[in-house]
């Protein structure tokens, strides 16, 4: 009777066994189809009903915890990882998902105490070490930024992305050799990549070796590059080389919205030295248009307003003159006429800039201001 209740008991238990695994199976086929899917909120919810809390197993804590990161879940994938770091502190891949989650959040503060912990236990963390740079420049310091990116790129100096980084602090530092080194490494190992060369010829740029500018600018614009920063940068290292027409066509052919006042500068320098000087005066009016902002007239005026309202007559007198130097408005030129005409009472000069406002062809939505202005002209006419 005993053998038999053994055995039964055997068997019930290899019945549950095999049900247990089979539902696994189950389990884990689906999740795996989520997952290749990437449809990681279903398969997050699928994890919860299959696994409802407590749940104490780790392995499916670890489970939930990163199909909530890739969910974009971040408040439970957080969650998560701390109840398996509370459970085991020395877990490195925990503490650097915790980081992860709080750079996504944008809590450095936090982000950098997870990434801290985990340098204390693994110092050769290429992934920290570059975290812990972007998260230094993001609080602007760049000290500290240079110092992880020296490490990372000793971790990796074919990572490009460090490289570049590590060696614009550098070229800001005038610190080129230590620079060049960073992309001669880089660059051996990726000949044609567009980001490190854009990097060396900064470097070549700052260092004035035209030369290599220009070799580099131009091998940069084979790979198709045709960024205006490198037009610009090769455009002007044609001038100082004295190749005037090959400034002038690189930097003409930069798309007008990327053109700057040190694009015309540089183009009309290029025309001045050979000897054409109506396209000289034609760009070097274009760089000052281009240096000048389109909004100064407005900055002006409003200066001449605020000393209105302090009565300070005078002084918004000449801040709406200067408002006129650098674009004739209408509505600038009516202040400037109601100025004199009032406070000032100038009839000489209120005369004038009424008739001035009204040559202008004020705009429809300004007809009460040319009605006034009208009837003021009349008005003072009248008292001649």
């Amino acid at each position: 009777m005993k053998a038999f209740l053994h055995s039964l008991m055997l068997l019930l238990f290899m019945i549950n066994i095999a049900n247990a695994q089979e539902k696994d199976q189950a389990t884990s086929d689906q999740l795996v189809e989520y997952y290749q899917a990437q449809r990681y909120n279903d398969a997050l919810n699928y994890l919860r009903s299959a696994h409802p809390e407590p749940v104490t197993d780790m392995k499916v804590l670890s489970s939930m915890a990163y199909t909530s990161q890739m969910a974009g879940r971040l408040a439970d994938a957080e969650t998560y990882y701390l109840r398996i770091y509370d459970s085991d502190t020395t877990n490195t891949r925990v503490l650097f998902s915790l980081g992860n989650i709080n750079m996504r959040k944008g809590n450095n503060l936090k982000a950098r105490g997870y990434f801290t912990r985990l340098l204390q236990k693994d110092s050769t963390n290429f992934i920290v070490f570059k975290d812990m740079a972007q998260i230094s420049l993001d609080d602007g310091d760049s000290k500290i930024t240079m110092g992880f990116l020296g490490k990372a790129n000793k971790l990796q100096p074919t990572d490009a992305d460090v490289a570049g980084q590590l060696s614009g602090f550098y070229i800001e530092a005038k610190k080129f050799a230590q620079a060049e080194s960073v992309l001669n490494a880089a660059i051996t190992a990726d000949a044609e990549n567009i980001y490190l060369i854009q990097s060396l010829v900064k470097l070549e740029y700052a260092q004035h070796k035209w030369n290599e500018v220009v070799t580099n600018g131009e091998a940069l614009f084979q790979l198709g590059d045709n960024s205006a920063y490198i037009r610009n940068k090769v455009g002007e290292a044609y001038y100082y080389l004295k190749n005037y027409n090959c400034g002038i066509e690189t930097l003409s052919a930069i798309q007008s919205v990327f053109q700057t006042e040190g694009t015309f500068y540089f183009i009309a320098s290029c025309y001045k030295e050979l000897k054409n000087q109506v396209k000289a005066i034609e760009y070097f009016n274009k760089a000052i248009d281009a240096g000048i902002s389109p909004n100064i007239n407005n900055y002006y005026s409003e200066i001449a307003d605020s000393y209105s309202t302090l009565k300070k007559d005078k002084k918004a007198l000449l801040a709406y003159q200067k408002a006129l130097q650098f674009e004739e408005k209408p509505l600038t030129i009516y202040a400037v006429a109601s100025l004199y005409d009032g406070a000032l009472k100038d009839r000489k000069n209120a005369l004038k800039y009424y008739r001035k406002y009204l040559s202008a062809k004020p705009p429809e939505i300004q007809r009460g201001y040319v009605i006034y202005a009208q009837s003021r002209i009349t008005a003072l006419n009248s008292r001649r």
